[in-house]
């Protein structure tokens, strides 16, 4: 499963007490302390280092592939290893590979092009670690979200400490433990514990932190960052539109849409969160989500694909917000593939039904804060400008879909709307794409990894001037007086 744990000087009792108790400031000094120093001592990390580290992530994940899988449905309670190996174990393949294929590429010195009035001298890029990165990873997708920011960090040369969601407790004491097994402290090392040690955890003096979660947390993230000048990545959420154009196939939109919302039973960071649907459309949209949701989860009780709600609080939100929605005249559509065979829900399961909320207007909850659940509020609209300026109206999304066929639509969407992301004609996917960065922008996020993105996002691309020994900058030296001059001029002449 890769080298065996291997600690410096007297850190093996701190990691023993972290294996059965949540870390104490101190401890969480030492680690910290332990990584810096060691990214200090090895400021050049090459790249066969790289590589071995991301081939020791890489056997991590392969050799526990199903304990990680069951872990994560423990902490669901209804969560099958098809969609985790779908929607975190391959994504996170996808990622170290492209990785491990890139790296000599990218972490060659890139040369820039040196302007004629500094001319002989030469100038480029050197690439190098920031030195010890923290990532503080969500539940929802608890492997790919903890393990690719730390794939990526690592593959810049960085040292890196995680702290994962207290919320999948089995998943984050799992990836404990195997990275424990597999990696050196000062290398990369996991700290578990609850929203204090979060805090605390994110009060470090890091090189960079990671964080991905609400946009509520991110402030406070931010705000403990602050205090130490730690720059930040937050990657966090808001409400992703979904514009539905006439000139769509609304079976084949409905379905990707379902799809898209459904997945992981909503608790998607950047699944669609509202749809825009021209006026008139509505029994036809509605129509053809039901039958897209029957296609995709013939039932919904005891269904392993169709994920449940992670715990008790967020399932009774969910049913306040559909609450609040009926009471204030919004027209609730659940949809119920097996319709009465499909019975109540079995209690502590949480697998709750897809709704469709009709007539959503500003105000209501659901409208106002990113839902996170398999509802879905459809907003109509009379034009592609109105259609717009409900989505420009609101703070900028993490994603925003578009459907149809009318190009000049699509592109008039495009021009006038500020996203992190977009996939036209489909859901999630543009995060799947190694060469186009994530990230949010405005309150869903700052900074994008993913890629080279995400190289360069943990890297220090340190200038370089070489000077020439032919060089003439002397020219410009005082005194000043006529030759100064007649440089001067010259170099006016060839900007």
């Amino acid at each position: 499963m890769g080298s065996p744990l291997y600690v410096t000087g007297n850190v093996a009792p701190i990691i023993r007490r972290m294996t059965t108790s949540p870390p104490s400031i101190p401890t969480l000094h030492a680690l910290f302390d332990m990584q810096f120093q060691a990214s200090r001592a090895q400021v050049d990390v090459p790249l066969t280092l790289r590589r071995e580290r991301l081939l020791r992530l890489s056997t991590l994940i392969e050799s526990n592939a199903v304990a990680l899988a069951d872990a994560v449905n423990a902490d669901f309670g209804v969560r099958s290893r098809q969609l985790t190996e779908v929607a975190d174990l391959f994504v996170l393949r996808a990622l170290i590979s492209h990785l491990h294929k890139h790296l000599p590429r990218w972490m060659r010195p890139q040369r820039v092009s040196t302007p004629i009035y500094l001319l002989p001298a030469r100038g480029y890029l050197q690439r190098q670690p920031l030195g010890v990165v923290g990532v503080i990873s969500p539940w929802n997708y608890p492997i790919q979200l903890a393990l690719g920011p730390v794939a990526t960090a690592l593959a810049a040369g960085n040292r890196v400490m995680l702290k994962p969601s207290e919320l999948t407790p089995r998943t984050s004491a799992l990836m404990a433990q195997l990275v424990q097994a597999s990696f050196a402290a000062d290398e990369f090392c996991v700290i578990e514990g609850d929203a204090a040690v979060a805090h605390d955890f994110a009060s470090l003096p890091f090189d960079h932190l990671l964080f991905t979660g609400s946009t509520a947390v991110g402030r406070k993230v931010a705000a403990a960052a602050a205090a130490n000048l730690t720059p930040t990545t937050l990657e966090l959420g808001g409400k992703s539109p979904c514009i539905v154009d006439a000139s769509c196939d609304m079976a084949d939109a409905a379905l990707k849409i379902a799809h898209g919302k459904l997945l992981n039973a909503g608790q998607t960071c950047i699944a669609p969160d509202y749809v825009l649907l021209p006026r008139g459309l509505e029994q036809a949209f509605g129509d053809a989500f039901a039958a897209a949701t029957q296609r995709l989860f013939p039932r919904i009780t005891g269904n392993p694909d169709y994920a449940a709600i992670l715990t008790e609080r967020h399932h009774a939100r969910l049913q306040s917000m559909l609450a609040q929605a009926a009471a204030q005249g919004a027209q609730l559509r659940e949809i119920d593939p097996q319709g009465v065979l499909d019975g109540p829900p079995v209690a502590g399961q949480r697998q709750m039904k897809p709704v469709l909320v009709f007539n959503a207007h500003p105000g209501l909850t659901l409208m106002e804060e990113e839902i996170f659940g398999p509802i879905l509020p459809v907003v109509s609209y009379d034009t592609l400008d109105e259609a717009i300026e409900t989505v420009n109206a609101r703070p900028r999304p993490l994603a925003l879909y578009w459907f149809g066929t009318d190009t000049a639509a699509r592109d008039r969407v495009l021009a006038c709307t500020v996203s992190g992301g977009v996939t036209v004609n489909d859901t999630l996917l543009h995060i799947a794409h190694e060469n186009l960065p994530f990230g949010g922008v405005g309150e869903s996020g700052w900074g994008a990894y993913h890629g080279e993105a995400g190289f360069l996002r943990f890297t220090q691309q340190k200038p370089v001037l070489v000077q020439s020994r032919f060089a003439s900058g002397q020219l410009l030296y005082p005194p000043y007086g006529a030759r100064f001059q007649r440089v001067m001029g010259l170099l006016k002449r060839w900007l």
